[in-house]
């Protein structure tokens, strides 16, 4: 393999300070930063797009409000927070969908410079209570009932956490004393909220990743690096968007702010029916959207199905697995051109959006680093490769997280002068083309949603007809990549999916990491050391198609 010159070797903790500081100053000169916090910019923008409206759509309701009446709402809720004895730096989860209620709540937190924590509601019992305990969160706000699941059940088991204060309830069902019209009427005689003592590098959000390892990581962004990321011209949009994701991802999370920092009128779902998002196209001419090919394949299907009209769409922003030519040829026919970008939690935006380049371009690499972001390849050395050849891809930028709650996280995946390890395998062509070729790290991507292989193996390894397992991403048309389990069992035991899928439930792990196919055989591939040849695995569950899942016998 070809060499350049360059070389990255290990870090030490002393260094990444060091490389943090000296990269902030650099952002900063160059106008990256402006050096504002996320109260500052909300504040502002209501003052400038007073009138933009937000448009909730729940349960086939519509509430509709004004940046200027989200906002005098949302100060009676950071009150509220404050009469409670939240404060800078206090960490406020929110494991809630997307509504009116989320929209206060992240706006409060920013008015009293907590740090928010959104919370998927799919989270099962012990990964709720594992980010609870992990982040020290003073306040939880989750629903009374949400579809089949009664949080109140839920919040008994995860009273004991000791640094939580309360758990407040969203929802008609909510008992009195720990529901929302409780919590948010501590506000009414709370004084005048200033602005909180707080600094453009001090961390506003965390999100947990699953990653590569078993227990999620919990990803920290400043008000730097979030306003950066939204300073990007893909947010600067005329017209009217629709958000189809959850709340508790950070595009969900910062959509939910977007009308007030950037004054575009939208409407959100605060669950994916793909009819209903037709639909709500149609009828309010919506004229944006955007998620992972999931959500364009099931958009497009219903609007044939209902002969829906959605000429009004002008674009839909895509990124995750499964971005095929075909798909994207797909889009440029509906009208609005479609290209593959690279992001991650960590770094939400490696890669630029630029619908206006070549079809080859959109449909066969993952794009080229967005301004201020830099990319580079590496090897298993740590030696930078050359144009052409493949490696681990490395990125630094503006919008770089800060690095995780677990700052021992931090040396495995930072390498000296702030480059990030992204653990995913690419190649960089003469002209900065950056595509994805493989992956580094022991991750199924699941609609967009990062889900842990040894996370998921951890779980099978306690059902007691389990004796050994290996969990690997199966390609699927749909959602990208399933979970396929390899199982060898033990001795006369006997295991079926609906089987594996009911040990989920009662371990309290979200169904989306349930595999969704189950192969028994009777050994795994092994190299000469014992370690588990996964790559095999792989190649085999590529044979595998989404219409074939279930529990087969090899």
């Amino acid at each position: 393999m070809s060499r350049s010159a360059t070389y990255f070797g290990p870090v030490t903790q002393d260094q990444l300070n060091a490389d943090r500081a000296a990269l902030n100053m650099r952002w900063s000169e160059l106008d990256y930063y402006d050096n504002r916090t996320l109260y500052q910019v909300l504040t502002h923008g209501v003052a400038k797009y007073g009138d933009t409206r937000s448009v909730f759509h729940a349960d086939g309701n519509e509430r509709i409000c004004t940046n200027r009446q989200l906002q005098d709402a949302a100060l009676r809720v950071a009150r509220a927070l404050r009469s409670s004895g939240i404060g800078p730096g206090d960490v406020i989860a929110v494991q809630l969908p997307a509504w009116y209620e989320t929209a206060l709540l992240f706006r409060a937190v920013a008015c009293v410079g907590a740090v928010v924590l959104p919370i998927l509601p799919v989270f099962g019992l012990s990964e709720t209570r594992f980010v609870l305990e992990q982040s020290r969160a003073r306040l939880i706000f989750m629903p009374a009932q949400l579809r089949s699941t009664d949080y109140r059940e839920r919040a008994e088991q995860l009273k004991a956490i000791p640094s939580l204060r309360s758990i407040i309830h969203v929802g008609s069902r909510a008992a009195t004393e720990s529901g929302w019209d409780a919590f948010i009427a501590r506000g009414d005689a709370g004084q005048r909220i200033e602005p909180p003592r707080v600094a453009p590098d001090d961390v506003a959000l965390v999100l947990f990743t699953s990653g590569t390892t078993a227990a999620p990581k919990g990803v920290q962004h400043t008000h730097n690096t979030l306003l950066r990321e939204w300073s990007r011209p893909a947010y600067q949009l005329e017209g009217q968007f629709l958000s189809v994701l959850p709340a508790g991802h950070y595009t969900g999370y910062q959509y939910l702010l977007r009308p007030s920092t950037h004054g575009v009128a939208t409407i959100y779902m605060d669950q994916w029916v793909p009819d209903v998002a037709a639909r709500l196209i149609e009828r309010h001419r919506i004229e944006h959207s955007g998620g992972t090919p999931f959500f364009l394949i099931a958009l497009l299907e219903a609007a044939k199905r209902l002969n829906a009209d959605l000429g009004a769409l002008k674009s839909f922003v895509m990124g995750g697995q499964s971005m095929t030519p075909q798909l994207i040829a797909k889009a440029d026919a509906a009208g609005f051109p479609a290209c593959r970008v690279y992001g991650l939690t960590e770094f939400p935006t490696v890669t630029e959006l630029d619908a206006s380049a070549p079809f080859a371009c959109r449909s066969g690499t993952d794009g080229r680093a967005d301004e201020g972001n830099e990319i580079r390849i590496v090897d298993d050395d740590g030696c930078e490769v050359t144009a052409g050849h493949e490696g681990e891809i490395i990125a630094r930028g503006p919008e770089l997280f800060v690095g995780y709650l677990d700052a021992t996280l931090d040396r495995d995946c930072f390498l000296p002068g702030g480059w990030f390890r992204t653990g995913d395998i690419g190649k960089l062509d003469a002209r900065g083309y950056l595509t994805i070729t493989d992956r580094k790290k022991d991750i199924i991507i699941r609609g967009g949603e990062n889900i842990s292989s040894a996370e998921v193996e951890g779980v099978l390894m306690q059902h007691p007809s389990v004796g050994e397992v290996a969990v690997v991403a199966m390609p699927d048309s749909l959602y990208g990549e399933r979970a396929c389990a390899f199982v060898v069992l033990r001795d006369a035991a006997t295991l079926t999916l609906a089987d594996v899928r009911a040990h989920f439930d009662a371990a309290g792990v979200s169904r989306q990491k349930a595999p969704e196919r189950l192969e028994l055989v009777a050994t795994l591939p092994r190299n000469l050391s014992g370690k588990v040849l996964k790559f095999k695995l792989r190649e085999a569950a590529r044979t595998f198609s989404r219409e074939a899942r279930g529990c087969t016998t090899r």
